[in-house]
């Protein structure tokens, strides 16, 4: 009887604990993402602000929104009332990144007290480098900000996807690359891509190897039955640094490929050329 009253307790004592780790999974965190209000956090970028301002109006869908500054930010960001988006240059998780800029989703709440790395993070993109957002990176924030939206959606219903990201996209890539035609810009190639590493690619009749106007121009009148990459790094590149490469379905703006990869003295940042080989195929 001793012996059963101990294991009647120790599940009387479990069982809270067991429904107290189901509510904290990061698919019930997220169930009240379209109820609550997204606030847009403007930083000491101009062009990203702009920018800012000008997509989010249109792309936006999935929550009410507003825009809020930095110090609006730091005095209601302890409110669980809010989600915030907005322009970090390291990732919330606590991993640095130097040298890019990411746009990211965390929740308001108590947590944020103890800084803004104890925000729960819904998901991270990197948008341009830390120095500054050029004009090329403002043709694909759209395609970003569509991203960051359709991912949270995604997790709110998958607990799979809520913890993986990057697999989330890239278990797509398959098919939203097959059978299309692929434009990378010649800025975005790795410098291990030389012209005898080119010569190997011209086989691949569906890959196309352009300059930035035309593959840029490709993703912005929405070229059906095209994929369009583009690389986000450092302006100045170290050994060690990362650099971030994206396919977007030039149609819809969809991301269909984010892949993160360090820099080395051997391969520069950008696209390689055993990444370039399969693209269309």
């Amino acid at each position: 009887m001793k012996k059963i009253g101990i294991i009647l307790l120790t599940l009387v004592v479990s069982l809270p604990l067991f429904a107290q780790g189901k509510v904290t999974t990061r698919k019930h965190r997220l169930a009240d993402f379209t109820d609550k209000m997204t606030q847009v956090v403007l930083s000491g970028d101009e062009v990203l602000n702009a920018a800012l301002r000008k997509e989010i109006p249109y792309l936006w869908t999935s929550s009410t929104f507003e825009f809020c500054s930095l110090e609006q930010f730091e005095k209601i960001k302890t409110q669980d009332k809010y989600y915030f988006l907005i322009p970090a240059e390291s990732l919330f998780k606590g991993e640095e990144e130097p040298g890019v800029r990411f746009l990211t989703l965390v929740k308001g709440g108590p947590d944020a007290k103890d800084g803004i790395s104890a925000m729960h993070e819904v998901v991270s993109l990197p948008v341009a480098a830390a120095m500054g957002t050029t004009d090329r990176d403002l043709v694909y924030l759209g395609g970003i900000i569509q991203a960051i939206q359709e991912f949270t959606l995604a997790a709110m219903e998958s607990e799979s996807a809520a913890y993986r990201m990057s697999e989330w996209f890239n278990g797509r890539f398959k098919k939203s690359i097959e059978d299309k035609k692929v434009y990378i810009a010649q800025e975005d190639l790795s410098s291990e891509v030389d012209e005898k590493a080119l010569a190997k690619l011209e086989n691949n009749l569906s890959l196309h190897i352009v300059p930035s106007s035309e593959s840029d121009w490709q993703y912005v009148n929405q070229s059906p039955d095209t994929v369009v990459g583009y690389v986000i790094a450092p302006i100045f590149p170290t050994t060690g640094s990362v650099c971030y490469k994206l396919l977007f379905e030039a149609d819809t703006h969809r991301l269909c490929y984010v892949e993160r990869d360090k820099i080395s003295e051997k391969k520069g940042e950008g696209f390689l050329a055993s990444e370039l080989k399969p693209l269309g195929k």
